[in-house]
C-alpha cells in the first residue's frame, strides 16, 4: 500500500497565499512616496512636472516651464492599459514659468501617462510623463 504525503501541496499553497497577501499589502499600503519630479524638453519648452505622493483621488500637479513662455498649459491623465482618458485640466499661472493645477482626480491606482500640452507664440508641444499611482 502506498502512502501519499499531503504536506507538500499544503505547504506550496501556504507559500503562494503568503506571497499573494504580501503583494496586495504592498500595493494598498499607504506610503509617503515623496515628491515625484520629472523633466522633458520638446521644441521651445522644457517642462518639469512635480506631484507629491501620487495616489488614487485628487492630486495637485506643479509645472515649471523654461525656454519660451506658453499662453495655455493643460494636463491630461490617460491610463492606456484600461482605456481611461480624463478631460484636460487647465494649469493656472502662479508666477512667470510656474503653473499649478487644481485637484486632478485619478480614479484608480496603476500606471498613468500625464500629457502636458503647451501652446504659445513659439508653438505648441506635448510632453508625456509616466506616473505610477498607488
Amino acid at each position: 500500500m502506498t502512502t501519499v504525503d499531503r504536506r507538500r501541496p499544503v505547504l506550496l499553497i501556504s507559500v503562494v497565499a503568503v506571497l499573494a497577501a504580501a503583494i496586495v499589502a504592498w500595493l494598498v499600503w499607504p506610503s509617503s512616496g515623496g515628491e515625484q519630479v520629472q523633466r522633458s524638453t520638446q521644441g521651445p519648452y522644457t517642462v518639469q512636472l512635480s506631484v507629491e505622493d501620487p495616489h488614487q483621488g485628487g492630486n495637485v500637479f506643479a509645472l515649471t516651464v523654461t525656454g519660451a513662455t506658453p499662453d495655455v498649459v493643460t494636463l491630461e491623465p490617460v491610463m492606456p492599459q484600461m482605456g481611461h482618458a480624463l478631460a484636460p485640466s487647465p494649469a493656472i499661472a502662479e508666477a512667470p514659468g510656474k503653473f499649478r493645477t487644481g485637484d486632478v482626480l485619478l480614479p484608480m491606482s496603476g500606471q498613468w501617462e500625464i500629457t502636458v500640452s503647451l501652446r504659445g507664440p513659439s508653438g505648441a508641444t506635448q510632453h508625456v510623463f509616466p506616473l505610477l499611482v498607488k
